[in-house]
């Protein structure tokens, strides 16, 4: 879809016919694990933390997400279990303590202290939110974009996101010729691992919204932005001023594209999550759960991925109609939206020739980056002409200037 997308727009700014778009199947497989291909200096980066994962309650399973220190120390505290920074201990003490309680009593203590653990789901959940939601808001004259080679090349995406499904929307947006820049809070680190393998084609700043220099940079910046693209919970942006509604008040024309875990209405709207969660919560755990009942996981972060590329293909279906007819927009996805599309609405098909056909060296490269020597997996996006690799690698997390390139 990102493929198609980009081309219609790159055909609409150069008035041709829309150049023809393949997809390699290879290329695509690569690109869902590119986390799990990527090389620093040939070091391969650590995957989930050692309180990240499945476990026993005492009448069923709950997932943990414990990556990130904050969340990490928030777990720990919510079950009241004293932090000796050993985790590898730490194992037995949080295994012990989570089959002792049901598993509901958990996912809700934890959810309390603003820690991410989540039932996992026996079944798979009926259809969830919608895959895509998408409005016109407000009057504004067509921005015509000129000639370009690539087709995003002139617009300016303000990167509000974090982890790897937003990461690898604007990633995509990066390769196809936008400016996008990375924008977290100082407060709240990146991993690097991940910023090395979501960052490249972009630049990355710390801004804190709540200082007033910083504050003032980031208006400057959103004067001048065609698109945002958030990744926070729902509402966490709103004591900023930051709300769609607000943003597209100030800026007619701007294209506001808001990503989520579960959905944008309903109780668990503005819960935090990532997509181990969303795949415990949504039944997909149990359907690649073992025999013995274990819970079990896709062969990769499909959810994060997928919405990824989803989000990127609305974003470019965005520009080109905003240049048809103006206007602003504002464009919702969730992992959810996702999750159901994949449980309701996909009819799986027979794999076509065997596993030894797919060869992942073909779709990786190397580039030098200030974090080493990057392995990484190459782009799927193709279309007739469409630009092989990123044209820059990623700078350091936070080290770039707040201005546009």
């Amino acid at each position: 879809m990102s493929s198609l997308a980009a081309a219609e727009l790159l055909a609409l700014r150069n008035r041709v016919p829309v150049p023809a778009v393949r997809v390699n199947e290879a290329a695509v497989a690569t690109a869902f694990v590119s986390e799990r291909h990527l090389r620093i200096d040939g070091r391969i980066p650590a995957s989930f933390a050692p309180l990240s994962g499945f476990w026993q309650a005492a009448d069923g399973w709950v997932r943990t997400h414990a990556n990130y220190p904050h969340h990490r120390a928030r777990l720990l505290s919510a079950l009241g279990i004293v932090d000796t920074g050993q985790d590898q201990a730490l194992v037995g003490v949080l295994s012990k303590e989570l089959a002792s309680r049901p598993a509901w009593e958990v996912q809700e203590a934890v959810y309390a202290a603003n820690g991410l653990a989540v039932v996992v789901a026996s079944a798979p959940a009926e259809a969830g939110p919608a895959l895509v939601e998408t409005r016109r808001v407000g009057q504004s004259s067509p921005r015509l974009l000129a000639p370009a080679v690539v087709p995003a090349q002139g617009v300016r995406v303000l990167d509000l996101t974090r982890v790897i499904a937003g990461p690898v929307a604007t990633r995509i947006l990066a390769l196809l010729g936008a400016d996008v820049l990375r924008v977290d809070a100082p407060q709240l680190p990146e991993d690097a691992d991940a910023h090395a393998d979501t960052g490249v084609g972009k630049r990355s700043t710390l801004l804190d919204l709540a200082s007033p220099g910083d504050r003032h940079a980031f208006e400057g910046l959103l004067s001048q932005a065609d698109v945002v693209v958030t990744g926070y919970r729902p509402g966490a942006l709103d004591r900023h001023g930051l709300s769609p509604d607000a943003l597209l008040a100030r800026h007619p024309g701007l294209i506001v594209a808001q990503l989520c875990a579960w959905g944008w209405s309903g109780p668990w709207a503005e819960r935090r999550g990532f997509d181990s969660l969303v795949q415990a919560g949504t039944g997909i755990a149990a359907i690649e759960g073992t025999a013995d009942g274990r819970p079990g996981v896709l062969p990769a972060q499909a959810l994060d991925h997928g919405t990824g590329y989803l989000l990127a293909a609305a974003v470019l279906r965005a520009v080109s109609d905003r240049q048809a007819t103006g206007g602003g927009r504002h464009l919702r996805l969730s992992l959810a939206g996702t999750a159901s599309w994949l449980l309701h609405d996909i009819h799986p098909a027979p794999a076509q020739g065997g596993a030894d056909l797919y060869d992942p060296g073909s779709w990786l490269t190397e580039t030098e980056s200030p974090y080493g020597l990057l392995r990484h997996a190459l782009p799927p996006v193709h279309y007739d002409g469409a630009p092989a690799t990123w044209n820059r690698a990623p700078t350091q997390w936070g080290t770039d200037l707040p201005n546009w390139a």
